[in-house]
């Protein structure tokens, strides 16, 4: 029979279709798969091979008329069904071939079922079941036992199979397999052949810089916590994460700090502090934190629109069903004047609910539990539509915004990078924002969500558990909706007299050119209510020995480099400055950046303290994942070590969870 092409791409979900004929003969693989199994049988084989044959015969004319029984006319009879040979039936299940032992030597040995019949139960399900999960279910019923058996090995790959369109993992009904049909199956467990196709931006690691050479460093804030939640992912299931998956700062910003809040006019504090280098002797950190204001009066009015990710990329566990418990989280965040509508795209796009109040929870609910996955990906056709619904629903001084919650497999319509960013910039000069929430694996396009995320003024966050749908959605939601700060960039310009060289670690991605700093015409990152945002750079002293060698025929020739030298030629009203520092913001809803400036003293390198010691372990860790350029022998082991110490309350217990990542890391398969 011929089929339409299953999941992504596809209109809808795959149905057969074909001619009567074609049907029947479908059926009739079905009936004569279901007779060889009774080859088992050795001693009763003639009178079944007639019995079964007459009725093969007999089924297939009538066939027209009955429904499809899928993979249980492949299986053999259950316990409940047929007795076994003596208590525990051994006897018999050696000779149905379910057990991995030689018959003894009185028994006549089983004649091989033919491998074309394995592979007709395996197919028969290939159009109506997605290649990942058919994947998955191979893989799983590859084991020890079922390797000896063609037959039995295709209906347990396809009985697992059938269950995960039911949102059953394969993995997790290994034991009813083995408990229904007394087959020990002991899984193979493997990687996602599918993994290969996630995709993320790799730019190049920051350098470190000679301060005489390059003393201005500015980049955007990032507030982004994605890439935490995609490695975790990783190393939960046994593997390193690919490299470029790793983005430094958005580790580092996972967690919560315990930093001061602001005191005075400026929406947040800005706190920098000296450190020695876990992983250097030579070098020093410098951390510069920030911390916005918590809003304690009545927050504005929320005009939100979900655009929901209906594809047939979507319809795995992980994927649709989490989203849609994720949202459900997200209402309860809300207030019951705030609005939601919910935008959904597949083939096309098109508006499930017009904006409801939130006091109407039960409809919104009613909404998100009827959605279904199947279709292609007419992603910016869904872009187009959520931004035209929150502009009809537009709220004068409140909060405007569009979530977008998908796995990023555009591939209907516009799917050009540049232009689907370009489009989204364009539209947040409309006053609507864009976040985005990321899910699943195996198509998973980090770096169109990541583009959309930054241009629409919006976060980035990746969902892989509901744990961490309540982190982003509930216990952060204050952060991730009202928007206290915008365009909000750091400067500092290193001294030359006191650091020999620098480098930023992390934030590639949100790297700006000097100039870029006074311009108002440029985008940068958005601090929300309560958002923490920790920086760190790796600085060297004057008095050690720089990382770059100094270039002969620059200003300061290469003999100055001795600290006495360096230090006569201080200017006294800057004794003691490392750096200056300056950061530019907006706040929401006015076009001109304001500036807080301050020096940054060598004298606040004290003893550090602990929530400087444990951002700096998670930097460590995160830069072994990236190849560890910089570290030396710094390894696990020393990681684990400092994050211990540094541990301190941990309410929710993220930071226990580091420590068992980092545990994890350790024995992950490359």
């Amino acid at each position: 029979a011929e089929f339409a092409s299953p999941g992504q791409g596809s209109e809808a979900v795959a149905r057969p279709r074909g001619s009567r004929a074609a049907q029947m003969r479908e059926r009739l693989v079905n009936l004569i798969g279901s007779a060889k199994m009774l080859h088992y049988l050795p001693n009763l084989r003639p009178y079944y091979y007639g019995g079964a044959s007459l009725a093969a015969i007999t089924l297939a004319i009538f066939a027209t008329g009955i429904h499809h029984r899928g993979i249980e006319a492949l299986l053999p009879p259950t316990s409940a069904e047929r007795p076994l040979v003596a208590q525990g039936g051994e006897a018999e299940r050696i000779e149905l071939g379910m057990i991995d032992t030689r018959p003894a030597p009185s028994q006549p040995s089983l004649s091989p079922v033919p491998e074309i019949a394995a592979e007709m139960a395996v197919d028969s399900l290939q159009p109506v079941i997605p290649a990942p999960l058919l994947a998955e279910s191979k893989a799983v019923a590859g084991g020890k036992v079922l390797r000896q058996n063609r037959m039995m090995r295709a209906a347990a790959c396809s009985t697992l199979a059938a269950g995960c369109e039911q949102g059953i993992s394969p993995r997790a009904m290994v034991g009813d397999f083995e408990r229904r049909y007394a087959v020990d199956i002991d899984p193979v467990i493997a990687p996602p052949e599918q993994e290969a196709r996630d995709r993320f931006e790799a730019p190049a690691e920051n350098p470190v810089r000679r301060t005489e050479e390059h003393p201005v460093s500015t980049f955007s804030v990032d507030v982004d916590t994605a890439s935490y939640a995609f490695v975790r992912r990783a190393l939960m299931q046994g593997r390193l994460p690919p490299k470029q998956s790793v983005r430094i700062e958005e580790m580092v910003n996972y967690f919560a700090y315990d930093y001061a809040p602001p005191q005075g006019a400026h929406p947040f504090a800005v706190h920098p502090e000296l450190m020695p280098t876990p992983w250097n002797p030579e070098t020093q950190l410098l951390r510069i934190a920030l911390q916005g204001e918590v809003v304690t009066g009545p927050k504005p009015r929320s005009n939100l629109v979900f655009l929901v990710d209906t594809s047939g990329s979507m319809q795995s566990q992980d994927k649709l069903p989490l989203l849609i418990n994720a949202l459900k989280m997200l209402l309860d965040s809300l207030e019951p004047e705030d609005t939601v509508g919910i935008v959904t795209y597949a083939g096309q796009a098109g508006v499930a609910l017009a904006p409801t109040p939130v006091a109407d929870a039960g409809k919104i609910r009613r909404v998100l539990n009827g959605l279904g996955a199947g279709g292609s990906t007419a992603g910016a056709a869904g872009i187009e539509a959520a931004y035209d619904l929150a502009e009809d629903a537009f709220i004068e001084d409140g909060v405007n915004r569009v979530i977008l919650a998908t796995d990023g497999d555009f591939n209907v319509g516009l799917t050009d990078l540049d232009q689907l960013t370009g489009y989204v910039e364009r539209k947040r000069d409309s006053g609507v924002m864009l976040s985005v929430l990321g899910f699943g694996q195996g198509n998973y396009n980090d770096a169109l969500m990541q583009r959309l995320a930054q241009n629409g003024n919006g976060q980035a966050a990746y969902i892989d558990t509901l744990a961490e749908a309540r982190k982003v959605l509930v216990e952060e939601a204050s952060a991730a909706l009202y928007p206290i700060a915008q365009d909000v960039k750091i400067q500092i310009e290193f001294n030359p007299d006191e650091i020999s060289d620098y480098r930023l670690i992390g934030y590639e991605t949100r790297a700006l050119a000097r100039e870029d700093f006074n311009n108002d015409r440029v985008d940068a990152g958005e601090i929300g209510a309560g958002h923490r945002v920790t920086a760190l750079y790796e600085i060297t002293p004057a008095g050690a020995k720089s990382r770059v060698d100094a270039l002969r025929y620059s200003k300061r020739a290469p003999e100055v480099e001795e600290a006495g030298d360096r230090l006569a030629g201080r200017e006294g009203d800057r004794a003691g400055e490392i750096g200056f520092l300056k950061l530019r913001y907006k706040v929401p809803g006015e076009t001109r950046s304001r500036l807080i400036e301050r020096p940054v003293l060598a004298v606040e390198a004290a003893e550090p303290g602990r929530e400087a010691r444990f951002a700096a372990a998670v930097a460590g860790f995160a830069q072994i994942l990236r190849g560890g350029r910089y570290l030396g022998d710094y390894g696990y082991e020393d990681v684990l070590e400092a994050a211990e110490a540094a541990k301190g309350p941990d309410r929710w217990g993220y930071r226990a969870e580091f420590l068992t990542l980092v545990r994890l890391a350790q024995s992950a398969a490359p």
